[in-house]
């Protein structure tokens, strides 16, 4: 399938050919949804440090010990504490293999806050909502890195669809380890394009898949809010004014390019 989308001040972008330069980033463990290592986004990041994906329950055990035996060893879930718990669809998971792994609920956004909840609905869903998110909750958004930075072994990041509360995320660890503004839009294309997907094979769907016209204009509005948003964002300087030291923020960096 071709889809392509126009980011402003760009050519046309082949949504099929972004989609097959991530293939190698994609992650295989069973029940695993919109999963990938974000090593390899640019040559900078090194893989095996830093993995993105949608809500964890969707994993079997299998899949579990797939993700210890790459290394994983903790878990920053991103959801409001609502959204966190087992489906009667999702699988179930021997607590012995859960036990294993350090789970970390950081939540980016306040739900008492009536004023962004009305823009944004049930959950941040839009890049064009990330600055707002990032004015009001510096300190949530510095929690995040600040459980990454400390972490041991690999760090998987997720949300719930694993698109824009982790694209959120990204963004920022991505922008402050240097990756080009275009391939963090890029990794944002393969989230929208990937939780779509997994959508459109789902009997009763959490959200309504989108066509593939639809997602055509989506791509296109998203990535330029994010590309907007990217543009003379200082990562390092928002996460010390966030309260985050010298040595955390060295620490990330390092997670990811070292």
């Amino acid at each position: 399938m071709f889809i392509a989308c126009y980011a402003s001040g760009m050519a046309w972008i082949d949504l099929e050919q972004v989609r097959r330069a991530g293939i190698s980033r994609k992650v295989s463990w069973d029940g695993a949804v919109n999963a990938r290592d974000l090593g390899g986004v640019s040559p900078s990041i090194r893989p095996g440090r830093l993995y993105r994906m949608g809500r964890h329950e969707w994993l079997t055990d299998a899949g579990w010990q797939q993700a210890y035996d790459d290394g994983v060893r903790t878990v920053v879930d991103l959801r409001n504490p609502g959204e966190r718990g087992r489906r009667d669809s999702d699988p179930v998971v021997n607590s012995a293999m859960l036990d294993r792994f350090r789970v970390v609920n950081c939540p980016t956004e306040d739900q008492s806050d009536q004023e962004f909840m009305q823009l944004v609905g049930p959950y941040l869903s839009s890049p064009e909502y990330y600055r707002e998110n990032l004015r009001r909750w510096p300190g949530k958004v510095a929690g995040v890195v600040r459980v990454i930075a400390e972490s041991e072994g690999a760090v998987v990041v997720h949300c719930s669809a694993g698109r824009d509360r982790t694209g959120l995320v990204t963004a920022v660890l991505l922008a402050l380890a240097d990756v080009p503004h275009e391939a963090i839009a890029d990794d944002y294309a393969l989230a929208v394009h990937g939780i779509n997907e997994h959508h459109l094979r789902q009997e009763r769907p959490h959200e309504t898949p989108k066509s593939p016209e639809q997602l055509h204009e989506w791509i296109a509005a998203t990535r330029r809010h994010l590309l907007e948003l990217l543009e003379g964002f200082d990562a390092e300087g928002y996460l010390r004014n966030a309260g985050l030291s010298g040595q955390e923020i060295d620490a990330v960096r390092r997670r990811l390019t070292d």
